[in-house]
């Protein structure tokens, strides 16, 4: 990375990614006016918003945009030097082929293993590890979780008291059920999604199901206290599990960005990148997904393959992924979103570089297909669709204990199965939602924290998240999101 310009705000102040880079992005917190001197490079020509591309050399029409060295996009007009660089004049690139890609050709290993670090989590008897000791009361349909809803209120309030070493109870909402065809293809992805969700490290080894109404009961309040009974001899069971010191090597972490920007591909990204390296040489499970969000990176995901196996099921997972949206008779332009294009992201090109780069450089071990459940460590790719929150209900369902969720425009994202670490992309984003926000990773913009510096803060912080030393702020919120399930199976 290479900022072009150093000093206080008032100093025009650029970020190149890449020597060879024809574009750099605007770093000041309100943009540059038109005529702002670069340094060591032209007067803007117009008014460029924070985390927006100005052109740095003159561009000619139908010439490569480069952005951390790969083409973005081609111009759709002349672009003289210093002029804004925005998705209204870019021409999108055809997406790369499935085909003829590099298999497993940049898969040396990382650095030597990481030894001595833990963290105090809950053990199950299957091997498996939880960072929270969680009650979870889940449904057979979505019909009664109006139901649950009301019975986990009571609960918290009248039963939890009473068992300390319980973190919470939570209700695992969904509308899946009733009026679906549950014999269609592909209907095993949810199905298998909501039974692994139930085999979450956090839950202890096992949840309470609430099914459709006993016909014994007569009256609302008699199922509700029939439930809280079955409840309390749960909470018994839970509040014996004490926390134990286990190694790093147990930690299973989901990795998302969010309300993405330009800067989640320069601040936030790549310093979680750097600790998920540090979480695989440790011998932790780390996951990263999104089919939409590495499409266009794929060739350097194949490279970075494990062996051959592991490539064709990338392949596999994102020719998927196109064959679904052919069926739907739409393309990958529907991602980037208002809200990315307003934070400086053209298109999906430029925002597939910038979430690719929290996957680290670590081989990518294996591919987890939506649904199912991780088994084995190192990085892998959960295979799954960019929506935040089916996004995080799917690696739930693979045995995620612990979630960092990177945003550049301060999605308000949480889920009460696992504790949600925020990264902020700006510090000014940090500072406005402070009480949202754990991490400020705009320390790296500003020249205030390297992007190592910032990675090993990102360790030890999911170290102390996991333990229970450190609660996140969505936590102390209780910010939780429903789970989203990916249904592709039709609707009765």
């Amino acid at each position: 990375m290479d900022a072009r310009a150093a000093g206080n705000l008032e100093t025009p102040r650029v970020i190149r990614m890449h020597a060879d880079d024809n574009v750099a992005i605007v770093a000041n917190e309100f943009g540059l006016p038109a005529g702002a001197q670069l340094l060591l490079g032209p007067a803007l020509r117009e008014h460029v918003p924070q985390g927006h591309k100005v052109g740095l050399v003159d561009i000619a029409k139908g010439a490569p945009v480069r952005r951390y060295n790969v083409a973005i996009g081609y111009a759709a007009q002349a672009l003289p030097a210093g002029s804004w660089i925005n998705e209204h004049r870019l021409v999108m690139p055809t997406p790369p082929a499935l085909e003829g890609l590099p298999i497993a050709t940049r898969n040396a290993p990382l650095a030597p293993p990481l030894e001595g670090f833990s963290f105090e989590g809950y053990r199950n008897s299957d091997g498996s590890v939880g960072t929270r000791n969680l009650l979870a009361i889940t449904t057979t349909v979505q019909c009664v979780s109006g139901v649950v809803e009301h019975a986990v209120r009571r609960i918290r309030d009248e039963l939890l008291p009473r068992y300390p070493n319980v973190d919470d109870v939570v209700g695992l909402e969904h509308i899946y059920g009733c009026g679906v065809a549950i014999d269609a293809p592909e209907a095993e992805i949810p199905i298998r999604t909501l039974r692994n969700i139930s085999f979450n490290p956090n839950f202890g080894g096992g949840t309470m199901v609430v099914s459709l109404q006993d016909p014994s009961h007569v009256g609302f309040d008699a199922m509700i206290s029939s439930i809280m009974r079955t409840a309390e001899q749960h909470l018994q069971a839970l509040d014996k599990r004490k926390r134990e010191t286990c190694p790093a090597s147990a930690l299973v972490v989901g990795m998302q960005c969010g309300g993405s920007d330009a800067f989640s591909g320069v601040t936030a990204n790549p310093a979680l990148g750097f600790a998920s390296d540090l979480l695989v040489r440790a011998g932790a499970t780390v996951m990263f997904s999104e089919n939409t969000e590495v499409r266009d990176g794929v060739a350097q995901l194949t490279a970075r393959a494990a062996n051959a196996d592991v490539a064709r099921a990338l392949i596999a997972e994102l020719g998927w992924y196109d064959s679904y949206l052919e069926r739907a008779s739409v393309d990958r332009s529907a991602n980037t979103t208002p809200g990315n294009k307003k934070g400086g992201l053209s298109n999906i090109v430029e925002k597939a570089m910038g979430s690719i780069i929290k996957s680290g450089t670590a081989p990518i071990s294996g591919v987890v297909p939506p649904g199912e459940r991780a088994h084995r460590k190192g990085l892998l790719y959960a295979a799954t669709p960019a929506s935040d929150f089916i996004c995080g209900t799917l690696q739930l369902a693979a045995g995620m204990t612990l979630h960092v969720f990177t945003t550049g425009r301060g999605t308000p994202y949480g889920l009460a199965a696992v504790p949600v670490i925020k990264v902020a992309t700006r510090s000014e984003l940090a500072r406005r939602w402070h009480d949202l926000m754990d991490v400020d990773a705009g320390r790296i913009a500003t020249g205030r924290a390297t992007i190592e510096e910032l990675g090993w803060e990102l360790f030890h912080t999911m170290l102390d998240v996991a333990s229970g030393r450190q609660r996140t702020w969505t936590e102390k919120w209780k910010l939780y999101n429903s789970l989203a399930l990916f249904n592709p199976a039709p609707v009765t």
